[in-house]
């Protein structure tokens, strides 16, 4: 936990953003965004926070290094060592207990599991600080002489723990040349406060329905039961996460910055090369451009290119955590995508309903083995949602018990929601809002208002309940 949510949020944001709106000189506001970030970060983690520091300081050497060399191969080295440094720092501290319980389980070993305590956001962080070197590596001129400017593009508190994950030349110019305006903030403040809502009056709601489903001996069910767990963490799961990036996108509007979209509808996709080009498009990007391109992307020949993404899709899923479900969640999406490309013509199909209902399945399946504690488990539950068509009274029972008005009402606003109807409605009520622009403004901010209300409600009688992705 970094902080209450309470103290984030009539604490410390309201007095970091008067503070960002008040000193004047840039560099000033820059000093005192990295101090606030690690005040954030370190206030939950008060040991690791000198490990983030560490690893910005870490590649900030690098980069000056590859900026200072001529030589290629002196550069091509560095940059070798610098994403060697990284990937140690992520293996240890995320990938070491794993690693040491397969070796036990392979060689009949007994050697010590190490338990580690994983530093909330190492994976983002440690991305951002690999994206800052790669980016010098291909072009010096890119090279920040300020330590501070890197430690703030590593550590900046909005992103800092969840993402969306920021390449270096994505916000290279942002640290130098940026202005809080009035648009700015108004617009950042909406878009918090839709965040909020996705998180505490959908995500936290559907998460307590999918929590109860995979708490069971899901054997002893029937495929409804299943269905319902299933469904519900596919939907907490986008709730929770583009709630977080709406936030962060939010926050960074009222500070001046501007971050790329990290989600777009991806359950409104026909296809799972679709729901790809729509879902965590942040770390979607880096792999293509860090990983995917770099290993030949789509220039050497179809067979190559497939193999590429089977390779992106398996490091996607042990990058989310150090688990074998997430990385037969990962290649769930991968086998996918190949297949689309080559024999499924999905994409082609001229009903997109169809594209759509296929997408769902897959994404809610693959959803499974990343929620289960367990593979077996996981599995156990897929074979239940495709295999078990009875309807007992244990599964009745359940059914009736939780399917009441409010948990029929999340689902029904969670899988409409799901899709772009606001901006379907945006779109059909154009005309209407540009002949009555102030009246539209002044319903939009009394329905923010509104919004943000129910959200306090739910906070004050809520247990806590951390974001999903606070994890990896």
């Amino acid at each position: 936990m970094v902080f209450s949510s309470a103290i984030f949020l009539f604490i410390f944001l309201p007095v970091v953003f008067l503070g960002n709106l008040l000193i004047r000189p840039l560099w000033a506001k820059n000093l005192f965004l990295t101090a606030a970030s690690l005040v954030f970060y370190a206030f939950g983690e008060p040991v690791y926070v000198f490990l983030m520091i560490a690893s910005a300081a870490m590649n900030y050497g690098f980069g000056r290094g590859l900026a200072a060399t001529e030589r290629q191969e002196i550069r091509r080295f560095l940059l070798v060592v610098s994403v060697l440094c990284d990937l140690v720092i992520l293996g240890t501290f995320k990938y070491a207990g794993f690693l040491v319980e397969n070796i036990n389980h392979i060689a009949g070993s007994h050697l010590n599991v190490p338990e580690i305590a994983l530093p909330v956001g190492i994976s983002f962080f440690t991305f951002q600080a690999m994206s800052y070197v790669i980016d010098v590596y291909r072009n010096r001129d890119m090279c920040q002489k300020s330590f501070m400017k890197v430690l703030l593009y590593i550590s900046f508190f909005p992103q800092l723990i969840a993402g969306p994950i920021v390449r270096w030349g994505e916000i290279e110019t942002q640290l130098d040349h940026r202005a809080v305006t009035t648009d700015g903030v108004a617009e950042g403040i909406c878009r918090f406060v839709k965040g909020l809502a996705k998180k505490l009056l959908l995500a936290n709601g559907l998460g307590q329905i999918a929590d109860q489903v995979f708490g069971l001996n899901i054997g002893q069910y029937s495929m409804a039961v299943a269905w319902l767990g299933a469904i519900c963490y596919a939907l907490q799961i986008f709730y929770d996460f583009s709630g977080y990036s709406d936030m962060a996108i939010g926050l960074a509007s009222m500070f001046g910055f501007h971050f790329q979209e990290n989600f777009d509808h991806p359950y409104s996709a026909e296809s799972i090369h679709g729901f790809w080009r729509r879902w965590h498009i942040s770390l979607s990007s880096w792999f293509k451009e860090y990983v995917y391109i770099p290993l030949g992307g789509n220039r050497k020949g179809k067979l190559r290119t497939e193999g590429n993404k089977l390779i992106v899709f398996f490091l996607t899923g042990i990058w989310h955590g150090a688990n074998w479900t997430f990385v037969i969640w990962g290649m769930i999406h991968g086998i996918m995508n190949v297949l689309e490309d080559t024999i499924l013509p999905i994409r082609k199909c001229r009903f997109k309903w169809i594209g759509n209902l296929y997408t769902w399945i897959i994404a809610v399946t693959a959803f499974v083995m990343f929620r289960a504690d367990t593979a077996v488990y996981g599995w156990q539950m897929i074979r239940t949602m495709f295999g078990n068509f009875s309807w007992d009274m244990l599964s009745r029972q359940f059914i009736l018990e939780r399917l009441d008005g409010y948990t029929m009402t999340l689902l029904a606003a969670g899988i409409l929601f799901s899709y772009p109807v606001t901006g379907v409605l945006a779109q059909k009520t154009l005309k209407w809002r540009e002949a009555h622009s102030a009246v539209w403004e002044n319903l939009r901010y009394v329905g923010v208002l509104l919004l943000f209300f129910l959200c306090v409600c739910s906070l004050a009688s809520a247990a806590y309940n951390p974001f999903i992705y606070f994890r990896l």
